[in-house]
Formats: C-alpha cells, sequence, structure tokens
C-alpha cells in the first residue's frame, strides 16, 4: 500500500472516530482496532519493515480453519434412539467376543504344583529354620514331586516358575542394573549396580541386584522312567537377545564364588564364564522385571504331547531362598490358545461389559417408550408449561 493511500485511510478513520466520539453516538470499538492496527502498518512501512515483521510481534493467531475451530466435524445429535443403538451394538460385539476369549481360556491345560514347603524338611518348621537349610551348602536339596496329567496336553507345553511375594518393581531393585554394561563389557559406569557393584576391588559383570537375584532352582521331568527333554533356546525375547544384550562375558560374578571366598550369601544362580550374556537366555529371561509382585517367568518348552492320564516325576533342586522373605514358588505345565495362556478375566470383563451396555439399552428403550419426549417439541420450554398451582 502506497503512503499517500495509507495517509487518506489514516484520515477516514480520524474522521469516523470524531463522529463516533459526538453526542449520540458509540464508541466503535472495531473501527478503532483496525486503525490502530493501520497505523502500526503504516508505522512499519515507513521504517522499511515489511509485514511478515509485524505478523511475527503480533500476538493475534493467524486466522485459519484450524485456529478459528472451522474444521470439518462429526456432531451426532445423541437422540434416544441413537443412545440405544450404540448401547446395544457394543454390547451384541463385547459379548461374543468375550464368550469367545473365555472357551479359548478354558481350553488351556495347567498343572500348577506349589513345593517350596514339600521340598524342605518336616522338622524345619519356620521361616528362620528354612532360612538356615537353603543357606548350608552341605544338605541335600533335591526332592522329588509326582505330578498327574488330567487331561491331553499338546505339544509344545511350556514349563514356567512362579513367584510370589517377590517384588521386582521395588525401585531400588528395578534400577539396580547397567544397560550399557549388558552391551558392552568394558563400561565403566556402573554406579546404578550398587551394592552389587565392585568386588575385590574389581567390577562384577554383569553388575546389579537383578543379576545378582537370579533364579536358581532346576527342574527335571520325566515320565515312565523316560527323561523328558526341556528346550530352553528361544526362550526369550528375540529383541531382547539382538538389541539389549551383547557378546559380554561374565567377570568376577559373585555367586559363581564360594560363599567364605566372596564374604557375602550367596544370591541366586551362577553364570557360565564361557557363555555370553546374549546367549544365557536364563539371565535374559529373568532380567525383563515383572511389574507384580506374583509373576510367571519361562523356564523351557517341552516339545512332544504329554497323554491325558500320564504320571510325571519332577526332581526339583530346590535352592532359590523364598523363606526369607515369606515368598512363595511354583511350578507350572502349561499349553495355549490363540490367545496365550490361561486368563480368564479378558473373557469375564468383555462379558461384563457387554452385558452392562445391553442392559442399559433396554433401561433407556423403556424410559424413552414409556415417557416418550419429542425432538425439539418447543411446548417443553419453562416458559411454555402451564403455571403450578400453589
Amino acid at each position: 500500500m502506497s503512503s499517500a493511500r495509507l495517509k487518506a485511510r489514516q484520515r477516514e478513520f480520524m474522521v469516523r472516530l470524531l463522529i463516533a466520539k459526538s453526542p449520540g453516538f458509540g464508541l466503535d470499538l472495531f473501527q478503532l482496532s483496525e486503525f490502530v492496527e493501520m497505523n502500526s502498518r503504516g508505522a512499519s512501512t515507513s521504517g522499511g519493515n515489511d509485514t511478515s515483521a509485524v505478523r511475527k510481534d503480533s500476538k493475534k493467531p493467524k486466522s485459519s480453519a484450524f485456529t478459528q475451530q472451522e474444521l470439518p466435524a462429526c456432531k451426532p445429535l445423541l437422540t434416544p434412539r441413537w443412545v440405544i443403538t450404540i448401547f446395544m451394538l457394543v454390547g451384541v460385539v463385547f459379548i461374543p467376543i468375550g464368550v469367545a476369549a473365555l472357551l479359548a481360556s478354558r481350553t488351556v491345560v495347567e498343572i500348577i504344583d506349589e513345593y517350596q514347603t514339600a521340598c524342605i524338611p518336616s522338622t524345619y518348621t519356620n521361616n528362620e529354620q528354612r532360612v538356615e537349610f537353603i543357606q548350608n551348602v552341605t544338605t541335600e536339596k533335591h526332592c522329588s514331586r509326582p505330578l498327574q496329567v488330567s487331561k491331553l496336553m499338546k505339544g509344545p507345553v511350556y514349563v514356567y516358575y512362579q513367584l510370589d511375594n517377590f517384588y521386582q518393581n521395588h525401585r531400588r531393585y528395578v534400577k539396580s542394573r547397567s544397560d550399557e554394561q549388558l552391551l558392552d563389557g568394558n563400561a565403566t559406569d556402573t554406579d546404578a549396580c550398587k551394592p552389587e557393584q565392585m568386588l575385590g576391588g574389581l567390577p562384577i559383570v554383569p553388575c546389579g541386584l537383578i543379576a545378582w537375584s537370579l533364579f536358581n532352582d532346576t527342574y527335571n521331568i520325566s515320565t515312565g522312567g523316560q527323561q523328558i527333554t526341556i528346550n530352553k533356546t528361544g526362550i526369550s525375547w528375540k529383541s531382547d537377545r539382538e538389541h539389549k544384550f551383547g557378546k559380554v562375558y561374565p567377570q568376577n560374578f559373585p555367586n559363581n564364588l564360594p560363599s567364605n571366598e566372596n564374604g557375602s550369601l550367596i544370591g541366586g544362580a551362577s553364570l557360565d564364564e564361557n557363555t555370553p550374556l546374549n546367549e544365557d537366555e536364563d539371565l535374559i529371561v529373568w532380567m525383563r522385571t515383572a511389574a507384580l509382585p506374583t509373576f510367571r517367568k519361562l523356564y523351557g518348552k517341552i516339545e512332544q504331547d504329554l497323554a491325558a492320564g500320564s504320571s510325571l516325576n519332577v526332581t526339583i533342586n530346590n535352592v532359590y531362598n523364598t523363606y526369607s522373605f515369606g515368598g512363595k514358588k511354583k511350578l507350572v505345565l502349561s499349553t495355549t490358545s490363540w490367545l496365550g495362556g490361561k486368563n480368564d478375566f479378558l473373557g469375564v470383563a468383555y462379558i461384563t461389559v457387554g452385558s452392562l451396555c445391553v442392559s442399559l439399552a433396554l433401561v433407556f428403550f423403556l424410559v424413552h417408550w414409556r415417557n416418550p419426549r419429542p425432538l425439539g417439541d418447543t411446548k417443553y420450554l419453562s416458559w411454555n408449561r402451564p403455571a403450578s398451582a400453589n
């Protein structure tokens, strides 16, 4: 805009403002704001600045469909018919899904054996005595547990160990690790691993409480005198093996030393110093900490079917100390379905929500049927209603 034209516009607005301020007229705020904006633009132009600089300094939002909330949108009017239909559709969809999930869960066959008490001699009657039994390296800790297969278990049959009252999600515990060291054994920053950080002035590899407390009970399963092979290959996440653990070999690991050498109690399992961490799948599974105090971790897979009515004999090496914190240990054998392991909660939740939606749809239908109210009927407005008797 030329300087002459700008001055003409300014004079025009000055005249309008004078008229607006005269008696009998109100001040036009829109014209005033536009006049101020014209003045600011003129000042910027006379100073040699372009309009883009003015826009940049202005706090006024850019006029667009987004800032003015004018984007295309769907604003359905929730009439009684729409509400009833939506609730009914949700119920019709959720209930079959819940039934399918519940049936899938019921097809899973599980064998659960709690053995932390059964594998301790009966003379040890309290946890203090049981802790002494576990910490005594001279006592025999193997025990045999008979298991009965009630239904056909088609392979692969997954072998889990379950721990109760074990808080892997405790802040001090879950932070006690060094991900850099797990990838690169030469990593020196191990401050997060305290208290299992150094031993004899040398760094522990792998360091931290999680690795130190690695589960170390073992299971051998046989049937009819024949040993059943438990496959431990592929029990961990592929992403963990490839991206979280490197070709790092255990060094100075306290559980590999006798308790009288390292001066402290042995934690959990020892580690093979000739096996890199990215190949030790028991460790990789254990290092993926659980969110809840009761959890299962995969021990291995049985790649054959277990016939219904067959008897299993499980030899357990009961050496993991859960007695000091009142925990429980269980051996779990389980098949899977298309939804995974046995879990009735998902199916029950879907059925519950679906049933609730159907119930609400029926309630709304009855209310609307007994007391219909046509949409947009002006007779329901307060000023159109007959005055109530006083």
